[in-house]
């Protein structure tokens, strides 16, 4: 069957067992950025990301026979879930490898559903490689995270959902991983409205899908330590590169300052909350990674599952990229009154305060004087410029670190 024809047998598989997510107008970004912004709001589906549209999809259109002896997976998280949610739906056992260095709380998500979690790897490449060699060992199914068809079909139900409910869109703007995500919704939008103009973003921690659109074919590029972990793929599917050579017009980058703001934005403006890899469509959005563009825009947010450690990181590094956050040292004569005098400057700034740390003991610093390190919130460049300004007016000597 044609990829399309597989993604409506999909849509009418999936359609009383997965959420349809909310498509919503953001009237905040739409008026910022002179253009109507919509999000596809797949972080509210249920397990968190649209994986499992595509885990589910895979595992209904098997034989029950196939799943016998079980379903094995690798994932960074979401695809765990989706499998082990489907398998246990499905009262079929699950085994899930997953990088080591996974959050927490995606680990303990994916055993809530009852899946047995090995934890191997560096990354999900490594993690990817034991899965397989296990699956030989077992004979369990094998549900690619990615480059399967029926995988991909799953996926593309997400498209259909935004052409029925927006049809005059203009841009559809999704996360690249893999590739599954991005084929499947590609084909769907094509076959209906060829007009769409469909741009795939990635971080620059993880840029194969860029080197394999360059190059026509899978590529593999080492991947780094990213906010955009179910995205962070050395080499995208066999299966998909092709399609999205096909049909997608452009991939874009964005750097993690870039997601990190994003992150903080969609929290601050729309109460939502999003995980680096379903975040990096509006960091294009806001950052102009993408030109020329106009009209409706749709901002696939694939997915929402962060772990609090990583949201406080998340938050502090937005805080300080967006200018709404100030590390200064600053030497002081060590006398009584000095340090209040200090405080009573910054007051006259209105910056606030967060954290500060008095040390007269460091080697660096003359007898008589002090180092304090201050972490003040603040409302913006603007601000700080004022800041520093004024305290330099006042002979302070400030380092900004």
């Amino acid at each position: 069957m044609e990829l399309t024809d597989l993604i409506s047998d999909a849509y009418d598989r999936l359609k009383k067992r997965v959420r349809r997510s909310e498509l919503i107008y953001s009237h905040f970004y739409s008026e910022q950025l002179g253009m109507p912004l919509y999000f596809k709001c797949e972080n509210l589906q249920r397990t968190g990301s649209f994986k499992i549209r595509g885990a589910l999809n895979f595992m209904t259109s098997q034989p029950r026979e196939r799943l016998n002896n079980g379903v094995i997976t690798a994932s960074a998280g979401n695809h765990a879930q989706g499998v082990a949610f489907s398998a246990d739906l499905l009262s079929v056992p699950a085994t899930v490898y997953m990088p080591e260095i996974t959050p927490p709380q995606k680990v303990q998500a994916t055993r809530d559903y009852r899946a047995e979690v090995v934890l191997t790897g560096r990354n999900f490449d490594e993690a990817c490689a034991a899965a397989v060699v296990a699956q030989h060992q077992s004979g369990a199914l094998f549900v690619h995270p990615f480059d399967d068809e029926l995988v991909m079909a799953g996926q593309g139900t997400i498209a259909l959902e935004i052409l029925e409910e927006l049809p005059d869109v203009r841009n559809i703007i999704i996360p690249v991983g893999g590739g599954g995500l991005i084929a499947g919704m590609s084909a769907a939008i094509r076959e209906r409205a060829p007009h769409v103009r469909i741009i795939g973003v990635e971080s620059t921690a993880a840029p194969s899908m860029s080197a394999s659109f360059a190059a026509g074919k899978p590529t593999e590029r080492p991947v780094c330590v990213t906010l955009a972990d179910g995205i962070a793929v050395k080499l995208p599917g066999s299966k998909t590169v092709p399609v999205i050579c096909e049909l997608v017009d452009e991939i874009v980058q964005v750097e993690e300052e870039d997601i990190a703001l994003a992150i903080v934005s969609l929290l601050e403006k729309t109460k939502m909350l999003v995980e680096g890899a379903g975040a990096v469509t509006l960091a294009a959005v806001l950052n102009r990674r993408i030109p020329d563009l106009e009209g409706k825009t749709v901002c696939l947010l694939s997915g929402g599952n962060i772990d609090v450690k990583t949201i406080a990181q998340v938050v502090e590094r937005g805080l300080i990229a967006g200018g709404r956050y100030l590390k200064l040292v600053v030497e002081l004569d060590d006398h009584p009154g000095a340090l209040a005098t200090l405080a009573e400057n910054i007051a006259v700034t209105r910056a606030n305060i967060f954290h500060i740390t008095h040390d007269r003991r460091s080697k660096s610093l003359a007898i008589g004087r002090t180092d304090v390190s201050l972490e003040l919130e603040t409302r913006g460049y603007e601000h700080i410029k004022e800041i520093v300004g004024y305290l330099e007016g006042k002979c302070y000597n400030l380092t900004v670190v």
